[in-house]
């Protein structure tokens, strides 16, 4: 079994795309206006509407509710990704407007270097690097 992807429902999948193709550098796979996906060797992150789910009825995800989930994107410098998302998501960036830095960069306990912001949706996205030697 491979882990392929997680996907975000949301009700707006134009402005959480965008935010993500500011943080990812990268524009989104639109295969169909209910649907985004930024692929990456090791997994995609895709990005769906509430109508992509609407078969489940009341089991259906709910848009901007996440409380348990962090999106997370390794890479090689936190800090200045970090500097080049807070640029991008705190400019005049009207799809980004709600999005908010949670955490500067910091060095964590086990050794990750880590920076955290939350999406228009509301969930958290940790943007992090690895020590050299663990690379």
């Amino acid at each position: 079994m491979d882990f392929a992807s997680i996907r975000i429902i949301t009700d707006d999948v134009d402005r959480l795309a965008h935010f993500y193709e500011l943080v990812t550098g990268t524009p989104a796979a639109r295969p169909a206006p209910v649907f985004a996906e930024f692929r990456t060797q090791s997994a995609t992150l895709a990005i769906g509407s509430t109508a992509t789910v609407a078969m489940l009825g009341d089991q259906a995800p709910r848009p901007g509710s996440n409380a348990s989930v962090v999106i997370e994107f390794q890479v090689q410098d936190v800090d200045a990704e970090f500097a080049r998302i807070r640029n991008a998501i705190g400019g005049a960036e009207a799809a980004a407007a709600d999005a908010a830095v949670v955490m500067e960069p910091t060095t964590m306990p086990w050794g990750n270097r880590s920076a955290i912001v939350r999406d228009p949706d509301g969930n958290l996205v940790n943007i992090f690097s690895r020590p050299e030697a663990r690379l």
